[in-house]
């Protein structure tokens, strides 16, 4: 385990390829949700019923009554941040050290302490040991009780992972794989960028330790998974995609709730098939085009205004033993 501390429009199913076909949450399946350029979406799951909400980030008490309620008294609440891109120059955001900034402020403003916060990977643009440092300083202005990360493709430029494992990947297994447990559920760390040529890979030995780290767990058990990559085929054009991922998918089935979390597309986006729900996470640092409309997933230059609307954190609540989970995505705007 690692822990070394203590809008742009969402796209929709539509507009993407469709995929082929961890310990403590409730035993309700975990939400489904969708993003609207500019707004913060609140879901809570209650007696089955996904029950999501537009809401405005801008206005605190725009949660749903349910949403809201679910979050006062949850157990557990974390936040994910992700594709910071510290070191990042370019036109598409000339301040990505200023926006992550202003990412952890609102981490900070959220008005309750973090369980823990995720970053889902490039925490850095370039995999520098000065930029790996820089972010890891920056984290460190969390007020939350521990920070896990990922790594992103960003993240292992020309090294295969060693400066992001010497500075992040104390404790964990393999190429920076890991797990851990709290308030009753279990969160499963992957590694799928670093075998990259087209899509994400995460290969045999990281399949067999989720196939040994899962094999204990009562079928009731939620299970949380983060990678950067996504795990379901998004766009595999554009390398959205990874390729076994579908060998770990396997091992699931038998869990009645699991929820995997990326990062990587700079975006908001989910999928559900069958009892997994997929979400990806926007951005700090820059957008990226939706999957299909534009030749390649390049950095997006918006007028320095809407900027803030692309970017943004999510936070998730969860009460155990509750029948509500509640999931905000705000932007930084």
């Amino acid at each position: 385990m690692t822990g070394y501390y203590d809008r742009h429009d969402g796209a929709s199913a539509d507009d993407a390829e469709q995929p082929a076909t961890e310990h403590g949450m409730s035993r309700r399946q975990l939400i489904r949700h969708a993003g609207w350029f500019g707004g913060a979406v609140v879901l809570t799951v209650a007696s089955g019923e996904v029950i999501s909400h537009i809401a405005d980030s801008r206005e605190p008490d725009s949660m749903t009554a349910a949403g809201a309620t679910a979050a006062a008294n949850s157990s557990l609440r974390f936040v994910q941040v992700s594709d910071s891109h510290i070191g990042f120059h370019g036109p598409a955001n000339t301040d990505v050290v200023g926006s992550f900034t202003e990412a952890i402020n609102q981490v900070n403003s959220l008005g309750f302490r973090p369980d823990f916060v995720m970053h889902s990977g490039d925490l850095t643009h370039l995999s520098t040991a000065g930029q790996f440092d820089q972010v890891k300083q920056m984290l460190t202005g969390m007020q939350t009780d521990r920070v896990f990360t990922v790594p992103g493709e960003h993240d292992s430029i020309g090294d295969a992972g060693r400066a992001y494992r010497k500075t992040f990947g104390m404790g964990t297994l393999g190429d920076g794989w890991y797990s851990f447990d709290t308030h009753g559920v279990h969160f499963i760390a992957l590694v799928n960028t670093l075998s990259l040529e087209k899509l994400g890979h995460l290969g045999n030995d990281q399949i067999d330790f989720v196939r040994k780290d899962i094999a204990g767990l009562s079928s009731d058990t939620p299970i949380v998974v983060f990678s950067h990559i996504p795990l379901f085929a998004m766009y595999p054009k554009w390398g959205w995609s990874t390729d076994d991922a579908l060998k770990v998918i396997a091992l699931l089935r038998r869990f009645s709730s699991v929820t995997c979390l990326n990062g990587h597309v700079h975006q908001l986006f989910t999928k559900t098939d069958g009892n997994i729900t997929f979400h990806s996470a926007t951005t700090t640092a820059y957008p990226l085009p939706k999957p299909g409309r534009a030749p390649a997933p390049t950095p997006q230059v918006v007028p320095a205004r809407q900027l803030k609307d692309a970017l943004g954190i999510r936070t998730v609540g969860y009460r155990q033993g509750d029948r509500e989970l509640a999931i905000k995505d705000q932007r930084l705007a």
